[in-house]
């Protein structure tokens, strides 16, 4: 399955892997560490964003493709829709169907209100899915949620907003409970506790798993639970607006049935974005982690109706991506992997960073190595370097990968590779939505009454980089608040007649910054998609 030269590459590696047992790669400084994000993160690279020019967050600067779904038009102004017929009549509408939304969902329900939850693809079709390597929470003896939220809020470089931060380390370990009451099978021993590991920038062994599997069980367990309750779901759907009324609520949302073409009015008293990442945008032509629906819609919704963003100039750039085989360019390879023993490895056998240092300052580790150093592994489609996968064996006794990473090792042995003997390549891949919308402490926007965010949508629960396990958490913590206070809110909102005025506003700030454009947004599906709105 290998080329000749990776064959020459892998003797490398092996020749060095006993020397490197038990010997790990010294920390980075503080200094070393800004000045290597400077010189190497895609965060830092000037040609990779643009200057936002109308709206809330006007003058500041987000990436290209971002940037352009904000300038572009709203497809109803061409596509007239008429809000007098009301399609569907909530409490609580839910906008997206993964871990954060299911959540929400399931919470307003419990607290009485009439809900619905509406999603472009399926319920699960998402970027919890995608998750593989576990959840943090700080609910053991020699841990706390201090702890927690110090490594967190340094992990983040101290840009994380405290409020949503303390909210959510603080609200963890219950969190963890829940799920495991609702039926999550987390990873245990003979005893029945928790079995927990580290995670890059994690102090203490928090990480709860299922295997490698932990977002496919915890969104599996989250689906089971929606559809046994019967809450509403209509899939193949999306949100294309918000719609406000006179007193400036949100008043609900436009539907566009993703089958039919044909536009659907929901009225709501309240609602919750909770739309996910943006990894299909490919920023500056990266891979992606995500799922197909991943195209920062929320942010388009949200940003129009005059709701302001927060850090959407930082994305997270997963360090382990699929560098090789080409089939699987991009996927996830889970950072667990790196904390059961495997070391970052580069062409020459050579062990060039500590591996559990943050994501960031992992991503910008490996390409400089690929880039400036010039020794990455050359692919088909690039380069990487090795993640030296069979350490975890020598650490840890045969049949570790097995039993701790059983996704990983099928998902490499579908291609010949056995990840078990022979290391494998990666590289950075786009992986997870920094910023986003920005709310308060309850999951509130600030400026549009009535509007909730959670999940991946929301900016400024982690700062500027996020740890491992933080966003399974945060979609928990985050999703559930919502659904909680949306159902609360709802018993006090009298609505408005609704209206679209703030999109013909929007237009206006278009022209007036003269910005021309037939593009619309939300964008919905990838570019690529074969079916295209």
């Amino acid at each position: 399955m290998f080329t000749p030269d990776m064959l020459e590459s892998i003797k490398k590696v092996e020749a060095t892997r006993a020397e490197r047992m038990g010997v790990e790669p010294r920390r980075m400084t503080a200094e070393e560490k800004d000045s290597l994000l400077k010189a190497f993160h895609p965060d830092y690279r000037a040609d990779g964003f643009a200057e936002i020019q109308i709206g809330p967050n006007k003058g500041q600067k987000a990436p290209k493709e971002l940037t352009g779904l904000l300038h572009s038009n709203s497809r109803l102004l061409q596509d007239k829709v008429d809000l007098s017929k009301v399609d569907y009549d909530v409490d609580v509408l839910v906008i997206g169907g993964g871990g954060a939304g299911s959540s929400a969902a399931i919470e307003a329900h419990e607290a009485g209100a009439n809900v619905m939850m509406v999603t472009k693809l399926r319920i699960g079709d998402a970027n919890t899915m995608m998750a593989e390597g576990g959840i943090q929470a700080a609910d053991k003896e020699n841990d706390s949620p201090v702890q927690h939220y110090l490594d967190a809020f340094g992990g983040g470089h101290f840009a994380a907003r405290p409020e949503l931060l303390r909210r959510l380390v603080m609200e963890a370990p219950d969190a963890i409970r829940w799920l495991n009451e609702l039926g999550v099978m987390f990873d245990k021993d003979e005893d029945g506790r928790m079995v927990t590991t580290h995670g890059g920038g994690t102090s203490r062994k928090r990480m709860h798993a299922c295997k490698d599997y932990s977002g496919a069980e915890i969104m599996r367990t989250l689906r089971d639970e929606v559809l046994n309750r019967k809450i509403p779901v209509v899939e193949f759907t999306s949100a294309v607006e918000l719609i406000k009324d006179e007193k400036g609520q949100v008043a609900g949302a436009v539907l566009l049935n993703m089958e039919t073409d044909d536009y659907l009015v929901a009225r709501a008293k309240t609602v919750i974005i909770a739309t996910g990442g943006a990894g299909r945008l490919h920023y500056q032509n990266f891979p992606t982690s995500n799922h197909y629906g991943a195209t920062a819609d929320g942010l388009v919704l949200g940003y129009r109706a005059g709701a302001p963003l927060l850090y959407q100039d930082t994305i997270q750039y997963h360090p382990t991506g699929v560098a090789y085989p080409s089939q699987i360019f991009g996927a996830l390879v889970t950072e667990k992997v790196r904390s059961l023993g495997a070391m970052l490895i580069n062409k020459d056998g050579e062990a060039f960073m500590h591996p559990l240092e943050t994501r960031d300052v992992s991503a910008a580790s490996i390409i400089r190595e690929c880039s400036e150093r010039g020794k990455g592994v050359d692919t088909p489609l690039g380069s990487g370097v090795w993640l030296d996968t069979p350490m975890i064996e020598m650490i840890g006794g045969e049949g570790t990968i097995e039993k701790r990473i059983p996704a990983m090792l099928r998902m490499y042995l579908n291609y010949g590779i056995d990840m078990r003997k022979q290391p494998i390549l990666i590289y950075p891949t786009l992986h997870y939505q920094n910023g986003g919308l920005e709310i308060g402490g309850e999951g509130f926007t600030k400026t549009i009454p009535n509007l909730l965010v959670a999940g991946e949508a929301v900016g400024g629960i982690h700062g500027r980089n996020r740890l491992m396990g933080n966003s399974l958490l945060d979609i928990i913590v985050f999703g559930r608040n919502a659904g909680k206070a949306a159902a609360a809110k709802a018993k006090d909102v009298e609505l408005g007649t609704m209206n679209l005025d703030h999109i013909y506003s929007y237009a206006e700030e278009l022209k007036a910054a003269g910005i021309e454009t037939e593009e619309v947004s939300p964008l919905l599906l990838p570019k690529y998609a074969r079916h295209e709105r």
